[in-house]
């Protein structure tokens, strides 16, 4: 199964949003540490704020963080409201299905427990676990205080 870039990007924002806490990360910084477009992240953003997995902050000091732990956010929850409606082929649409096998495909069924089995497995992730080797991420992410943020010690 592909997934689109919109469900990547999602969620690379929210395990960089895990691996920050509490602080608020600009959505600016967040694109750029990924390599994605602004414009993107910032859809991204709006969305997952909309849903109530992050809370967005607006202002000069504006950005986002989780509003939800993120051992309470599973992978899958975040695929079906990003891929929606989650339809690996025609026959899973009832309006748009032209096939004349409808109730008698085997190869339906073979889909429809293929794709469970792909959520089961989504479903049994959290976000708190893709960002479990904060350390190794950080260190690949260059993660830190970026330059345009001012360092919360005072130092």
């Amino acid at each position: 199964m592909r997934l689109t870039n919109f469900t990547n990007y999602a969620l690379r924002m929210l395990q960089y949003a895990a691996l920050r806490g509490e602080q608020v990360s600009r959505v600016t910084d967040i694109a750029e540490i990924h390599r994605v477009s602004v414009h993107h992240m910032v859809k991204v953003a709006n969305m997952l704020g909309r849903h109530g997995y992050l809370e967005t902050i607006r202002g000069r000091s504006g950005g986002v963080r989780l509003a939800r732990p993120a051992g309470g956010i599973t992978i899958g929850e975040i695929v079906r409201i990003t891929e929606a409606p989650l339809e690996p082929a025609e026959c899973f649409n009832g309006r748009l299905n032209t096939c004349p096998l409808i109730g008698v495909c085997q190869l339906a069924r073979t889909w429809q427990c293929a794709l469970d089995a792909f959520l089961t497995v989504l479903d049994g992730t959290t976000i708190a676990d893709i960002a479990c080797n904060r350390e190794e991420l950080e260190d690949r992410l260059s993660l830190g205080i970026p330059a345009s943020e001012p360092d919360p010690a005072g130092s």
